[in-house]
């Protein structure tokens, strides 16, 4: 699997951007099959949240050197899971709904894991600026538009639940586990 990072658009009202030829980046990873290193791991989260912030894009190219490299086996050696199941892998910090993985920024995994972890339980914004974000100085706001992120990237999945007036927990039928092993 190659990765590409490759530069954006340009957005109205920023400064004429240099010419470029051709990527800014390339890296390559050839992964061997099985799970990824926690290294690995957030090295490819790491990269997927640079792109998400529109400084490149982030795409997995197939190796097209025919008989270079004997083909990988298939990664999954579990069940077929179902396509709105989320499942967080705690050890390697990565959250997969049924087969694809999910990227996730920091704060939106930590949003995830914290509410996972603690089901049944509705906290307010400020608790949750507190106990995600560590601190409780910024707009209690903030918290909405995280969970509307979050919402929007787990969208087969009803996994958070507004409390009006109060907060947020974890819905009462997510299909959702923690693998605290991997």
């Amino acid at each position: 699997m190659s990765v590409v990072a490759i530069p954006t658009r340009r957005h109205p009202g920023m400064r004429p951007a240099r010419p470029r030829t051709g990527p800014t980046l390339t890296i390559t990873l050839d992964l061997a099959p099985g799970p990824l290193s926690p290294r690995l791991a957030r090295l490819v989260q790491l990269l997927g949240e640079l792109a998400e912030s529109g400084e490149g894009q982030l795409r997995a190219v197939e190796d097209t050197a025919s008989g270079s490299r004997p083909a990988p086996l298939p990664a999954t050696a579990e069940p077929s899971v179902p396509a709105d199941h989320v499942r967080i892998l705690a050890g390697s910090r990565m959250v997969r709904q049924g087969d694809r993985v999910v990227a996730l920024t920091r704060i939106e995994y930590e949003l995830l894991l914290f509410l996972a972890e603690r089901p049944r339980r509705v906290f307010t914004r400020l608790q949750l600026l507190s106990s995600v974000w560590g601190y409780e100085h910024a707009v209690a706001r903030t918290v909405d538009v995280h969970v509307r992120r979050l919402r929007a990237k787990l969208a087969d999945s009803e996994v958070v639940t507004t409390v009006y007036g109060v907060g947020y927990r974890l819905a009462d039928d997510a299909s959702i586990s923690v693998d605290h092993s991997s």
